[in-house]
């Protein structure tokens, strides 16, 4: 986070916001501009490309689905943006923690011992680890003794939209989001990789939920995509996993998604279209 702060510093900060009695390195200050940033940076990817899957990708007929509830939208919307607010104070913390210099994060891909493939490999293993953590941690939400104070608010939208991807209690999107902040501080990551994968997930997270159900075929079995996250919103017990099948599969909680038998949500608005026509 120390790319970003730096760029806002040189080209925002110090030039036209804060006084010159104010040092860059200052902890308040810099404490101040990444919640600032932190803020900015996360609100506006999840609004604009959650905006942008909401207009462009998903399916508006799954809105007349008998699970799409009363004013959906403006909930999953308001949720989302609060959500994201609370959760960006602990956020903080880490990312103060990172530019103090306490992760592992590194700079250049001379500081890797293994080069480019070094650089690679992380990535790999950044996608491998939060996917493991999380797909427990999700379960661990669903349990009945935690899942009604945190996780609840989530499953309120059986057939979400995009704006329903970060509509989470705060505590509970921290928790999901804790594996990609923490990895860094375990292994080492080039910073600029690390950038990019934070906002990644952010868009993955978004695209599991924009009703888009096509997936290639020989991914089916591997990827985690928006055709079975969708059956986690109905289903409950089911493909809890972030990006891959995986865990599901060794944890038996793999659900081969409905919309590809037939038994999808737009399968059933047909249904339902037709039996009213028939009556007619």
């Amino acid at each position: 986070m120390d790319l970003v702060l730096d760029a806002a510093d040189h080209y925002l900060l110090t030039p036209y916001v804060y006084p010159a009695s104010w040092p860059e390195v200052g902890a308040l200050r810099q404490v101040i501009s990444l919640l600032v940033l932190t803020n900015v940076g996360a609100e506006l990817l999840y609004l604009g490309v959650a905006a942008f899957n909401f207009y462009c990708v998903f399916d508006h007929r799954l809105m007349k689905h008998p699970h799409f509830i009363e004013n959906q939208l403006q909930r999953e919307i308001r949720l989302g943006v609060t959500s994201i607010f609370w959760m960006s104070f602990p956020t903080v913390a880490l990312f103060f923690a990172e530019i103090k210099g306490y992760s592992k994060l590194y700079d250049n891909i001379s500081d890797s011992a293994l080069g480019w493939p070094g650089v690679i490999l992380s990535v790999a293993g950044f996608l491998f680890f939060t996917d493991m953590v999380i797909y427990w941690m999700h379960r661990i939400l669903h349990h009945k003794s935690v899942y009604k104070y945190l996780h609840k608010q989530h499953h309120i939208f059986k057939i979400p939209t995009p704006f329903a991807s970060h509509a989470f209690h705060p505590a509970d999107g921290f928790l999901q989001s804790l594996p990609y902040h923490v990895y860094p501080f375990l292994f080492p990551l080039h910073k600029v990789a690390y950038l990019l994968l934070f906002v990644f997930v952010n868009i993955w997270t978004i695209s599991i939920h924009d009703g888009d159900f096509r997936l290639p075929w020989p991914l089916v079995e591997v990827v985690n995509g928006a055709a079975h996250h969708v059956d986690h919103h109905l289903y409950f017990y089911y493909n809890y996993g972030q990006y891959f099948t995986l865990w599901d599969r060794l944890g038996g909680s793999y659900r081969h998604p409905s919309v590809l038998r037939g038994k999808g949500p737009l399968d059933h608005i047909r249904k339902i279209t037709a039996s009213g026509e028939s009556r007619r």
